[in-house]
């Protein structure tokens, strides 16, 4: 890979990972517009690792929230009393709403890498699951906040969560953020649920998918479709930094509008999919 598709490549990552528009859908067809073939162990390896970089982003981004967060749940653990503590719940809700993601990621890996991985996948999660964005984000209600969230949310939220990985076109945030509206929270704090929950999920991916799979990146021992360190560095850079805008933009916008914008995006973009693959340009 030469430095330039390491770069857009990293600017994809970072932009949508978090938006509710599928950052997998969208890095492998751009993959697969450069010429890369995208069941290659190489360019697979490739795709984990750099969602590190956007992983770390919403690390930094929230770390005085993780932290009090981290914090309130021990002392809670610690003190009876302190477990009338929102962040109390909240990171109880977190811990358990993780589960659900973690369990379908360890049984249908195979699947998730290999069937699931089809761009037929990913262009029509997109659009099916437009229609399930476009009619929670018309709810009325949507006016519960941070301190209103319980352990039944949370878990309600993960296992939509577990959806992502199944169907990528779906998106974890996508399908997060339409849980948290689902159980009538305004859409800042749904998007910030989104993040919570995201965040052990993806790092505890992020740490697998480089103990595992880094041995793809090495030209040396990955082989013929291997990567090389280098460009999967400068992309892994890339995507932290364009990440880190990505979320403060996104937490800004959902203040005052609603998601339309992105689910008529979502549509259109399964479609390029689906009329990209029907005319040969891409294989699914």
């Amino acid at each position: 890979m030469n430095w330039l598709h390491a770069v857009i490549l990293g600017i994809v990552e970072g932009i949508t990972e978090f938006l509710p528009v599928s950052s997998t859908g969208h890095l492998r067809i751009v993959e697969k517009l450069l010429g890369y073939e995208i069941q290659g162990t190489g360019i697979t390896a490739f795709t984990a690792i750099i969602q590190v970089g956007a992983i770390m982003a919403a690390v930094i981004y929230f770390w005085s929230d993780i932290v009090r967060i981290v914090v309130a749940w021990c002392k809670g653990l610690a003190h009876k009393e302190q477990r009338s503590d929102p962040d109390y719940t909240l990171g109880w809700g977190i811990i358990l709403g993780s589960i659900p993601v973690g369990i379908v990621g360890l049984v249908f890996k195979d699947a998730i890498e290999n069937t699931l991985s089809s761009l037929w996948v990913v262009a029509i999660a997109l659009i099916a699951w437009s229609g399930v964005m476009w009619l929670v984000d018309r709810q009325s209600g949507l006016e519960r906040g941070m301190n209103d969230v319980g352990i039944f949310d949370a878990i309600f939220i993960g296992c939509f969560q577990a959806l992502a990985p199944l169907f990528p076109g779906i998106s974890r945030s996508g399908a997060t953020i339409s849980a948290g509206l689902f159980r009538k929270f305004d859409r800042a704090t749904a998007t910030r649920l989104s993040f919570f929950m995201g965040i052990p999920a993806l790092v505890a991916a992020g740490i697998y998918e480089i103990i595992t799979a880094s041995s793809h990146i090495s030209t040396t021992t990955g082989g013929a479709d291997a990567i090389g360190w280098g460009p999967t560095i400068l992309a892994t850079v890339v995507s932290l930094i364009v990440a880190y805008v990505s979320i403060a933009w996104l937490l800004k916008f959902v203040s005052s509008n609603k998601f339309t914008g992105f689910i008529w995006y979502r549509v259109v973009i399964g479609i390029i999919m689906i009329v990209l693959i029907l005319t040969n340009v891409v294989t699914a």
